[in-house]
């Protein structure tokens, strides 16, 4: 009767929320050296409000230190923002929000995980006209009904995104 005993059901739930934590710290820390770096160290809006969304999801502030100071090394990785557009299930629009080194391999990423579930990025601006953008998150303008298949499909479809690494946020106009 190996792995019946108390530490080996411990060890195996606290590996599962360890590794949730450390997506959720990774895309803060993220977040929080772009906008460090875009401000150059000093103090801004957008970086104070990366530091407290980073504080409400309990991000250790040694975490937050290290992001804001990678941001403001000179010579380190350039963290850019892409957004990319896409229509999933029920003709519904997508904003997918990524931060990444690799410009190129975070769009393929992005295209295998909509490929396999049978959908493709769209054009620049085929989507945005259903979003508003506001502090720094897009708001739906109009929104769509879906039947509860094309809302399995998109759960499926978000979680996949939000599972990749580079993908910081998706935003849908679904009710």
């Amino acid at each position: 009767m190996s792995g019946h005993n108390k530490w080996s059901q411990i060890k195996r739930q606290k590996g599962a929320t360890d590794a949730k934590k450390s997506k959720v710290f990774s895309k803060h820390a993220r977040l929080i050296s772009v906008e460090s770096k875009k401000s150059k160290g000093v103090s801004s809006p957008g970086l104070s409000q990366a530091i407290e969304n980073a504080k409400k999801d309990n991000v250790p502030k040694d975490v937050i230190d290290r992001a804001i100071k990678k941001g403001t090394e000179v010579g380190g990785d350039a963290m850019e923002q892409i957004i990319y557009e896409c229509y999933g299930p029920g003709g519904c629009a997508i904003m997918i929000e990524a931060f990444t080194s690799n410009k190129n391999k975070a769009a393929q990423e992005i295209k295998h995980i909509l490929s396999k579930n049978g959908f493709s990025l769209a054009s620049i601006g085929s989507a945005s006209w259903a979003f508003k953008k506001e502090n720094a998150t897009f708001t739906p303008q109009t929104t769509v009904d879906l039947e509860d298949a094309d809302l399995e499909i998109l759960s499926k479809l978000v979680d996949e995104l939000e599972e990749n690494e580079e993908v910081q946020e998706v935003f849908t106009n679904v009710e």
